[in-house]
């Protein structure tokens, strides 16, 4: 019983951490595509 929680916590970091990068990616995307929309 307790390795099946332990998974599921894991599991639940895992997918903390990859919305966190996913975010950081399209707040990364949204600033440099502003910086290419300033420039024409």
């Amino acid at each position: 019983m307790a390795n099946k929680k332990k998974a599921e916590e894991n599991l639940k970091g895992t997918l903390y951490m990859t919305f966190a990068v996913g975010f950081v990616i399209i707040i990364v995307w949204a600033y440099c595509f502003g910086l290419f929309t300033d420039r024409f």
